[in-house]
């Protein structure tokens, strides 16, 4: 009984499969894409699809990347379009990344929507997002849900990017 259509095992997705993935995405890093390239006001996704060679914008799984080491792993089914929201996002809702460093460097006791209302929280988000927008960024396609989802736990811990390691990962759900 298969899953989400995935035609491999648990075995084979954990012995032969994800590691092919983080070999591709190890490879992506070694040539990574500048933040800065998607906070270009005016270049959107479509534009974003024709520079980097795609036919369409990519399920798949990315990478953050600070100073040639990884910081954050994240997956999404339009990758561009996501990467684009970590940096053009103006909410804890679409730039999720920018509030999560936001409210580590400026605890406050709201809910979410009200810091975003707050100007002293408000300038530690837009700090976030400068801060995101220095960052280098790397892609890979994965089109199965199912491997999609495994892989970025995998991706997060044998690239070290959880918080306790310096990065900004957690699978904590709210």
């Amino acid at each position: 009984m298969t899953i989400d259509d995935c035609e491999y095992s648990f075995d084979q997705l954990a012995l032969e499969v994800l590691p092919r993935y983080l070999e591709q995405l190890r490879n992506r890093m070694g040539k990574p894409i500048p933040m800065r390239e998607f906070g270009v006001k005016g270049v959107g996704p479509k534009a974003l699809q024709a520079r980097y060679g795609l036919a369409r914008d990519p399920s798949g799984c990315y990478v953050l990347i600070e100073n040639a080491k990884p910081i954050y792993v994240g997956i999404s089914q339009h990758v561009i379009q996501r990467l684009l929201e970590h940096v053009r996002g103006g909410d804890h809702l679409t730039a999720t990344l920018a509030y999560r460093v936001a409210r580590a460097r400026h605890h406050h006791g709201a809910t979410a929507a009200q810091a975003m209302q707050n100007p002293s929280f408000r300038a530690a988000f837009d700090e976030a997002v400068a801060y995101i927008l220095s960052l280098d960024a790397a892609f890979i396609e994965i089109s199965n849900p199912l491997e999609l989802y495994v892989f970025e736990a995998y991706a997060a811990m044998e690239l070290q990017t959880g918080l306790d390691a310096g990065g900004w990962n957690t699978f904590v759900t709210h």
